[in-house]
């Protein structure tokens, strides 16, 4: 658990590919997500469900949600010194408030003994007392600035670079000796019609799917249904499947003759077999990897100084 999320990095006993660093644009797809993987807890060890730092506005409806659809049986809710960031997560809170996408209960049969007091809040006679009670852990911190955002969207962006060039670096041999660049690596050639591609975070005309997906960072997949081509492809998603990710790869080059992918990735071999979907978000590839490849003679492809700052 110590030090930075990219200097220990796991395969993940399940996994899926949101696409995205925030859920704000699609936060029922998010829901969804959160559901397939629950699906899979066996409740064989204690699970510890890390949420995210959004809790203003639709963010906290959003953690209401999720409270509500997972019952968690302890909640430790962290404030912020100086300023009251959020009402404490009452089991009572909980009930009776209303979610981004699901109701509370109603509260007009309640009684409320104090205003602002959550802990007050009573349960009507005769009111369904199934809904599951967590106990609420409640930490204050005394220090100043304690939990404020500050820069954290910039730090943030930058684990999520190192994290991205951490994983890459299993494509790399164990050997210590010279990085070897990417360019210089055998990548796997995958047919068209072999696999279904979707990109997540935004419309692509199908005449322009092939410039989004060369030189992008994917997530490859593994849907439930057999992946059908007529022609030799690409098979294009009219939606976003909800399914398990195996691991991540760059798409390096498309070669249109042959129609192939050519993709590099440490996923192994066995797991690839599995994997018949990839999906493009809006995770790109740290800029440190086009610029930094050693070797390029000539202009870097997909990298240009030659823009114009007005638009």
């Amino acid at each position: 658990l110590p030090g930075p999320p990219f200097t220990h990095q796991q395969m993940p006993r399940k996994m899926v590919y949101y696409g995205q660093t925030s859920c704000e644009q699609d936060t029922e797809r998010y829901l969804d997500v959160v559901k397939h993987m629950f699906s899979c807890y066996k409740k064989e060890v204690p699970l510890i469900i890390n949420t995210m730092g959004w809790v203003k506005g639709e963010g906290l409806l959003l953690l209401i949600d999720i409270i509500r659809l997972l019952s968690p049986s302890h909640i430790v809710q962290m404030d912020l010194c100086d300023w009251k960031a959020m009402p404490p997560l009452t089991p009572e809170h909980v009930h009776f408030s209303a979610g981004l996408h699901t109701k509370g209960k109603q509260q007009s049969k309640c009684k409320q003994l104090g205003v602002g007091d959550m802990e007050s809040w009573k349960y009507p006679e005769g009111e369904d007392m199934s809904a599951p009670q967590h106990k609420l852990l409640y930490v204050h911190p005394e220090f100043p600035r304690a939990g404020v955002a500050g820069e954290a969207r910039v730090h943030s962006s930058i684990l999520r670079d190192m994290s991205i060039l951490g994983y890459l670096g299993h494509l790399q041999s164990p050997d210590i000796g010279a990085v070897l660049p990417l360019h210089s690596l055998v990548p796997y050639q995958v047919p068209f019609n072999a696999v279904a591609l979707r990109v997540i975070h935004t419309d692509v005309a199908p005449s322009n799917i092939m410039y989004a997906v060369n030189a992008s960072w994917v997530g490859l997949c593994c849907i439930p249904e057999e992946v059908r081509c007529q022609t030799d492809g690409p098979v294009l998603l009219t939606q976003t499947p909800i399914c398990d990710c195996l691991g991540f790869g760059i798409v390096r080059g498309v070669d249109m003759e042959k129609k192939l992918y050519h993709i590099l990735t440490p996923v192994p071999p066995e797991n690839l077999r599995l994997v018949n979907c990839l999906l493009l978000g809006n995770i790109a590839i740290p800029n440190c990897v086009f610029v930094g490849q050693q070797g390029i003679e000539g202009e870097i492809p997909y990298v240009t100084s030659d823009y114009n700052y007005s638009i």
